[in-house]
């Protein structure tokens, strides 16, 4: 029976670039992972950079960007399968997107929010993540969000650089947003999928990455006897 992978537009992007080993046992042996602790304030940033943005201009995010509104935020996509030229196994994408934005002309933007010093290596970083996301939302399953076409993708990112106090209990973050353009490339994300089921299909699962963590630990209960 053909293999048709589920893809995680962000295990595309963290767990893809920490450990070859890791992504290929979450993806295809259903072995994930243990879960790990994420801090609760990043995702009540992340919540409240979302809130404010709703239903707002584009232009509020990026000046640059066509006139248009934030339109969607935080909705699951799922995409047919993909089918890539050499390769007997397919794919699909599934995930949920931070924010799309509608554009006047009829075409759809995808944002995705980040709490961090902007950096120009995020660009190529976090690209596949949002080409998924638009991939799936240009060729989704049946009865999935389905939005063409998408023209703009990017990131918001906001740093914060310093604190001022409003009224007698209460403190301000602020902020520097910076607009990080991510140019659409639809034979990019081809060609990365291309390597991702290259790695996916193979008999035995690939080299760990020599840093990560849950390997060593996995690597030293066997050589333990644990």
């Amino acid at each position: 029976m053909t293999s048709n992978w589920k893809l995680s537009p962000s295990e595309l992007t963290f767990l893809w670039d920490d450990c070859p080993r890791c992504f290929y046992l979450k993806v295809v042996r259903k072995f994930n992972r243990p879960w790990g602790a994420f801090p609760k304030i990043f995702n009540r940033i992340d919540k409240l950079m979302k809130d404010h943005y709703e239903g707002k201009s584009t232009s509020e995010i990026a000046p640059e960007l066509p006139e248009g509104i934030v339109q969607f935020g935080e909705k699951w996509v799922t995409s047919a399968p993909i089918s890539i030229p050499g390769h007997e196994a397919t794919c699909f994408i599934r995930g949920k997107f931070d924010t799309v934005v509608a554009f006047s002309d009829g075409s759809y933007g995808v944002v995705d929010f980040k709490t961090s010093q902007p950096r120009p290596e995020h660009v190529a970083f976090y690209g596949r993540q949002l080409h998924a996301y638009a991939y799936a939302l240009e060729h989704p399953t049946p009865n999935s969000l389905a939005l063409a076409p998408i023209t703009r993708l990017g990131l918001l990112c906001v740093e914060p650089v310093s604190m001022d106090k409003i009224g007698s209990d209460q403190l301000a973050y602020i902020g520097d947003v910076t607009w990080l353009e991510v140019p659409k490339d639809n034979s990019f994300f081809t060609s990365f999928l291309d390597n991702v089921l290259t790695v996916l299909e193979k008999p035995t699962p690939p080299d760990s990455n020599p840093k990560c963590g849950y390997c060593q630990y996995r690597m030293a209960s066997r050589e333990t006897g644990y």
